[in-house]
């Protein structure tokens, strides 16, 4: 019990250690990335800075995996310099014996980071896209998905143009039981209007059987002054491209709340393809982690005294790096429909568990 406390301390430092020191490698670049990305005069230094701080733990989320597989790699690199894993099998403790402490903090690792980092990168992320848009623009068109339907929101010459549909197709160009509110830039109402039906296309918004209110405070019964319309259009710069992007990545969503949004994406008629994809993913990944440990630890076990430990060191890094791609790979065609989700989500990290199990029973009890 003890030496698997050693081990997953050990574990704990050097994962403590790679991960501080990526995260300010990050954070530098993103410093000067977010410098280029604007004009000059446009964002101070402090905002900059403000941004690669919020922008920063999403970057490193996503090279999670393959920070555990250098810290898997410093772990038994060191322990094998030190003669550790010769006193550890000289004790009787096998090799795959050695891995349960490994193994076991990868899982809880996992976990972890799943459960309460991942609502950290969500909330930074999205600040991040807020402020960013701000400094870029001045305003934004945004989305959102509640149980009461679609709200969409777009600026117009006046001010803003609130909309809310009870339905939509997946592509949010085409909406059902739709209201048009109009505000100032002082956010007071211009006008309203409802329709049966209203279609995205380019430039307008072409809306059917639709009834409008012209509001404000001239006017005393807006619903005397209210008009009819067999067909009506809206200008608009929305396209269907930009309405799917308002919906943000995944992973700009916390683990927590996906489920519920995945029901009210359901409930107003967008395909949760993307998002069902995105949550198997984080499911998996704790099992990610451990095939990471078992493939460094598979070719790094050996005394280095051996030799070619630095042929086994690439090669380790190699199929991790082979590991995180195909994974990559497959949320793609998981995403697209090629491949099953939970396949595309699950298949990677048990390929790769099979995979360093076959090489490390093939070098240690082969």
């Amino acid at each position: 019990m003890i030496l698997h406390l050693y081990f997953a301390r050990r574990f704990a430092i050097n994962f403590a250690a790679i991960f501080a020191g990526f995260l300010v490698f990050l954070l530098l670049l993103d410093v000067v990335d977010q410098i280029r990305k604007f004009e000059i005069g446009t964002i101070s230094f402090g905002q900059a800075l403000e941004l690669a701080l919020l922008n920063a733990p999403k970057a490193i989320y996503r090279i999670l995996p393959l920070i555990v597989i250098l810290t898997t790699l410093a772990l038994y690199l060191g322990l094998a310099r030190t003669s550790e894993m010769v006193i550890t099998r000289a004790a009787g403790r096998s090799a795959l014996r050695s891995l349960i402490a490994p193994v076991i903090s990868a899982l809880v690792l996992g976990a972890i980071l799943v459960g309460l980092f991942n609502p950290i990168v969500a909330a930074t992320s999205a600040t991040y896209k807020r402020l960013s848009a701000n400094y870029e623009s001045g305003s934004q068109n945004t989305l959102s998905i509640s149980r009461e339907g679609l709200w969409l929101r777009q600026a117009t010459a006046e001010g803003q143009m609130v909309i809310h549909a009870a339905e939509a197709d997946n592509d949010g160009a085409v909406l059902g039981d739709v209201t048009f509110m109009s505000l100032d830039a002082r956010s007071q109402a211009l006008f309203r209007i409802k329709a049966e039906s209203a279609v995205l296309v380019e430039g307008a918004w072409q809306l059917t059987n639709a009834k409008r209110w012209d509001l404000g405070p001239e006017i005393l019964n807006p619903e005397q002054s209210s008009t009819l319309h067999a067909t009506l259009t809206l200008a608009s710069d929305l396209t269907a491209d930009r309405i799917r992007d308002s919906f943000g990545e995944p992973s700009d969503i916390s683990f927590w709340e996906l489920p519920t949004f995945i029901r009210d994406l359901e409930r107003a008629g967008f395909t949760t393809r993307r998002h069902v994809m995105w949550q198997q993913m984080e499911l998996a990944l704790p099992l990610l982690f451990v095939a990471m440990v078992l493939l460094g630890a598979s070719l790094t076990m050996r005394h280095s005294r051996f030799g070619r430990t630095g042929t086994m060191v690439l090669t380790a890094l190699g199929l991790g790096l082979g590991l995180f791609f195909m994974r990559n790979f497959a949320q793609v065609l998981g995403e697209n429909g090629q491949i099953p989700i939970l396949l595309a989500a699950w298949g990677p990290p048990v390929a790769g568990i099979l995979l360093a199990m076959s090489i490390l029973l093939h070098l240690e009890d082969g």
